[in-house]
């Protein structure tokens, strides 16, 4: 009796330990877990719905648009003053100079390919037509824009663009060509094409008057200051902001000075 107790003892104890965890079982740990959940979710946000993955599509702007942002307030400038349309204005500044980037732009700031002509100033010479040929040397891009329109309104052979509308940039196109400012017989082609590509219409009629701004129609105003004006005097006046005057203009302080002209935005 007593051996069939000790069997039933030691029996017991046997299935006790038997039921225990066993050695070299390895369970998944929570954490492992869910940095799979979270890296699937990472690659499924990295992809489209056609399974493909996103890639970065900003795009920086070409030397085209970075010309077209640097030199367009000037040309919208030249054209209050001598009537010239903006757009063919920089047209020709980006073809003239390759946007900027050849060596008559880079070491002369000559934009417009203009020879000497008898020319008193600072001359480069450059291969064109012919061989080391004479063309204008200014200081700055800005004395290029204004020698540009200079030559237009003062030779009688650019007379009749004048009596064209101030937005018809495909009657100057063909009209420079035909009195003789380019050789190339697609001059026109090429310029026309420019404009539209780029939309540099939109500033012949910034400064005629109005532009559609989303839903806003905006009101361009050009303001010579005169004695007594300042920033805020100004904003007061055509209900703007001094901030929204200095950036328009490119300000970098409040000082004015008398027959500088302001471009300015009225809502």
């Amino acid at each position: 009796m007593r051996i069939q107790l000790r069997y039933i003892i030691v029996l017991m104890i046997f299935m006790v330990a038997s039921c225990g965890p066993k050695k070299g079982i390895v369970t998944k740990k929570k954490s492992d877990k869910n940095k799979s959940e979270i890296s699937k979710e990472t690659k499924e946000i990295d992809k489209t719905s056609s399974g493909k993955e996103i890639k970065n599509t900003t795009k920086a702007p070409s030397n085209t648009e970075t010309y077209i942002k640097i030199y367009a307030d000037i040309a919208m400038v030249e054209m209050r003053r001598s009537k010239i349309p903006a757009s063919i204005t920089l047209a020709q500044g980006i073809l003239e100079s390759a946007s900027g980037r050849g060596r008559l732009a880079v070491e002369a700031n000559n934009h417009f390919g203009i020879k000497c002509h008898g020319w008193k100033g600072k001359k480069i010479y450059h291969d064109d037509d012919r061989s080391q040929e004479c063309f204008r040397k200014y200081n700055y891009a800005k004395s290029s824009y204004e020698d540009h329109s200079e030559f237009l309104t003062t030779r009688k052979r650019y007379s009749k663009l004048f009596e064209l509308k101030p937005n018809d940039y495909k009657g100057w196109a063909k009209g420079l060509k035909a009195a003789g400012y380019a050789t190339d017989r697609k001059y026109p082609a090429k310029l026309i094409s420019l404009i539209e590509r780029y939309q540099l219409y939109k500033y012949d009629n910034l400064v005629l008057g109005k532009t559609v701004n989303k839903n806003n129609i905006v009101d361009i105003i050009t303001h010579v200051v005169v004695k007594g004006d300042t920033l805020y005097s100004l904003s007061k006046k055509y209900n703007t902001t001094v901030d929204a005057i200095k950036v328009k203009n490119n300000l970098n302080s409040n000082d004015l000075h008398i027959g500088q002209e302001l471009i300015i935005a009225n809502n």
